[in-house]
């Protein structure tokens, strides 16, 4: 069961939820690309070997702590409050109430624009949620939370 499912108030609903964007493996991927073009491209020896570890290794640490972050984070809209929670063991939770919600901010660079990612950051009466970075669909999201319709995507 879910974080989420599991601080839900009786009679809250989940309106929308996302995590951190897929982007988030392209520098793990990339790295295997290019270990795998390294293993194909030189002949066998012990340099060719030595490579493939030195590149090999850190994109498949980069795709497993991608893969981590993208499994332990949760971010929902609910009818009565926005919810974020980080982390597995070290557990990291923001919850603030929809009557708080003040803005949304979405701040896109355009890559983020094209894989439709970017950072988010909700500000309330009182108080800022932290900067949600690398989020899926952060219009998606701020259309949820103020209460918008959700804008056509593709």
């Amino acid at each position: 069961m879910s974080y989420l499912d599991q601080v839900l108030q009786p009679g809250e609903k989940i309106l929308y939820r996302t995590t951190v964007s897929w982007t988030l493996f392209i520098p793990g991927v990339a790295l295997l690309v290019l270990a795998i073009l390294v293993l194909g491209g030189l002949s066998a020896g012990i340099w060719r070997d030595v490579l493939v570890v030195i590149v090999g290794v850190p994109a498949i640490v980069l795709i497993a702590r991608a893969w981590f972050t993208r499994w332990t984070t949760e971010i929902a809209v609910t009818n009565s409050r926005v919810i974020l929670k980080r982390g597995f063991i070290r557990r990291h939770t923001i919850e603030m109430h929809m009557d708080k919600v003040e803005s949304v901010d979405v701040d896109q660079s355009l890559l983020g624009r094209i894989l439709s990612y970017g950072n988010i950051t909700v500000r309330g009466t009182g108080s800022t949620f932290e900067p949600l970075r690398m989020i899926d669909h952060p219009l998606r999201l701020r259309a949820h939370v103020t209460g918008a319709d959700s804008p056509r995507s593709a």
